[in-house]
């Protein structure tokens, strides 16, 4: 019995542990089902998602999101969203049903549906942002008729199994429970209704069950060292190695090479690390009281561009960003005295949207940071990111040993003069 209980609590903590994220603790995609009204068979409930994860959004294809009827519920019609099958509803003589199935699976309508389709924050193609990049487009609903259930508070039965889908794999969702009715303010904000019943589903993110490899890398460079540390070699797994193409490749100018697979299978093109997404960080310059660094995100998927993207930075001097210049930034303080680790993200319509592989698929800034006097050197790495993350999976790092060292304190042996003279000139003017 023991041994059973042990097991148990140990399976629980690895759960915890592989669904925890360290930068952002508290971040989850949260349905709220609202029953607004009771029917003669069943109930009209809204479905809201609320994305409160910092950095990590859906993007396209977007959200599909399930769950199992408790009894016998059939969807008589929905508004904003759509079942992906209608299954069995010959039993029905007059009205049809939208959907009959027991495992319904549900998706976001795409944009530019007619008005009667249409409900408050729907019709996105399921693309939701994250809730640090843009808060009011961090959520998606529908509405549903729901039939053949219960037509009371305690006559409902809950929803089980729930699955989400953003777009791929990765999210594990908890049980539904039954929480204080949600309140609504009317337009002229001056009375209160609630829902008749409210229950939320929480899911959670695990990069372990979307991906057994990492999906992007991070390669280094320095204004005082001529070495470029690469990523690392299969750093994304060299699984698509016999799948890719090169960058001169004819099979790049075959009409529709472009357009995404339904199983979103990459097209990548040939590299050393095999991944779909690059980061590379340049310590370009140093001044008195200030250093500059360039960040640049390359795509190497020729099959997909990156509407929304975001990229998450862990450095001890990210508490001094003086400017940032070609891109969105914000602090990101999940412990509230640790300030070290920043947001950054695309500029809407100038460099929000990361395009394919390809002469336009990069994106690039600089950063100008203030040096804290205490704590600044460009010894041992120091001017390099601790933790990358692109649309909110960690990326692969070099390792320590790689980085582009000082040439004054790398080696022992003494340098000429002519290597001391190259290095200052460089310090001092690059």
């Amino acid at each position: 019995m023991r041994i059973v209980i042990s097991a148990w609590i140990f399976l629980a903590l690895c759960s915890f542990s592989a669904a925890f994220d360290p930068l952002d603790p508290t971040g989850n995609i949260t349905i709220r089902w609202d029953i607004m009204s009771w029917t003669a068979d069943g109930y009209v409930a809204s479905v809201t998602m609320n994305n409160f994860q910092m950095y990590r959004h859906i993007q396209a294809p977007g959200w599909t999101l399930g769950w199992t009827w408790a009894k016998k519920e059939v969807i008589w019609s929905m508004v904003g969203a759509q079942t992906t099958e209608q299954g069995d509803c010959s039993k029905f003589k007059a009205n049809v049903p939208h959907c009959c199935k027991k495992t319904p699976t549900v998706v976001d309508l795409l944009p530019g549906v007619p008005y009667n389709q249409q409900f408050s924050n729907c019709c996105k193609g399921g693309v939701v942002a994250a809730w640090g990049q843009d808060p009011s487009a961090a959520v998606s609903a529908f509405q549903v008729s729901v039939g053949m259930a219960g037509t009371s508070n305690k006559t409902v039965k809950l929803p089980k199994n729930f699955t989400l889908l953003g777009p791929g794999p990765g999210y594990t969702c908890g049980p539904a429970r039954v929480v204080p009715p949600t309140t609504f303010l009317t337009p002229d904000r001056r009375r209160k209704t609630q829902a008749l019943m409210t229950w939320n589903v929480t899911c959670t993110y695990s990069r372990f069950l979307a991906s057994k490899h990492p999906s992007c890398c991070v390669s280094f460079s320095s204004f005082y060292n001529e070495t470029i540390t690469a990523c690392p070699t299969c750093a994304c797994g060299c699984e698509n190695k016999n799948k890719c193409v090169k960058s001169d490749s004819k099979l790049l100018s075959v009409v529709g090479v472009n357009t995404p697979k339904k199983d979103n299978s990459p097209l990548l093109q040939c590299t050393r690390h095999m991944c779909p997404i690059r980061v590379h960080w340049h310590v370009k310059q140093n001044y008195k009281d200030y250093w500059r660094a360039k960040v640049a995100v390359t795509n190497f998927n020729y099959r997909m561009n990156y509407t929304q993207w975001t990229l998450v930075v862990q450095h001890p001097n990210l508490n001094n960003v003086t400017q940032v210049f070609s891109f969105n930034y914000k602090p990101l303080v999940p412990y509230g005295s640790i300030n070290d680790t920043g947001m950054f993200y695309g500029m809407k319509f100038f460099n929000d949207l990361l395009m394919e592989a390809g002469p336009t698929g990069n994106v690039q800034s600089e950063v100008l940071l203030q040096k804290d006097q205490n704590t600044f050197t460009f010894k041992q790495g120091w001017a390099f990111p601790r933790k990358v993350y692109f649309n909110g999976e960690e990326c692969m790092l070099p390792p320590p040993e790689s980085y582009p060292f000082l040439p004054n304190s790398a080696r022992k042996t003494l340098a000429c003069p002519l290597t001391l003279l190259v290095s200052l000139v460089m310090f001092l003017f690059f």
